[in-house]
């Protein structure tokens, strides 16, 4: 199985109080995906719940031409106001690997993502991840940056 990875860097005007309350409540990830992936977090949490170890959240997403599916990632390590790491335990993905970074900086907030992922079928899988699916994931990341940009605001520089 092939895997691929996606790192990304973000520095953000806020608190890291304020970054860490927003990006460890899961009902916030809707409103930094992509409106076409029709994304709906189907677990019952509330505004209030923040990530914990163990904690598992299920979405219904649209991730390819409008199909619908589920998907479940469970939140496997913790580290209050430093990280957190989401895996799937069921959907699109062979392997999904996300590990979301935050530290403070000088004016706000660096946010660092390092994504591990693998698509399934092997030579499809591959050839699908080159044509279309490596992009989306890009696509996917490109709109949240600016989506964060929109609620918070633009660091001048760090």
């Amino acid at each position: 199985m092939k895997s691929y990875v996606l790192k990304t860097e973000q520095a953000i005007p806020i608190s890291l109080d304020t970054a860490w309350d927003f990006f460890s409540s899961p009902l916030n990830l809707a409103k930094i995906t992509p409106p076409d992936m029709s994304f709906v977090v189907t677990s019952d949490y509330t505004a209030d719940t923040r990530v914990y170890p163990g904690m598992i959240i299920t979405y219904k997403i649209a991730p390819l031409l409008g199909i619908k599916m589920n998907w479940m990632t469970e939140i496997t390590h913790v580290a209050d106001k430093q990280y957190f790491v989401d895996e799937q335990r069921f959907g699109p993905y062979a392997l999904w690997h996300h590990q979301h970074h935050f530290k403070e900086i000088n004016g706000g907030v660096l946010m660092n993502d390092i994504l591990h992922y693998a698509i399934p079928y092997g030579f499809i899988g591959r050839l699908s991840n080159s044509v279309f699916v490596g992009n989306k994931v890009k696509e996917i990341f490109a709109f949240r940056e600016k989506a964060i940009e929109k609620l918070f605001g633009k660091m001048r520089s760090f």
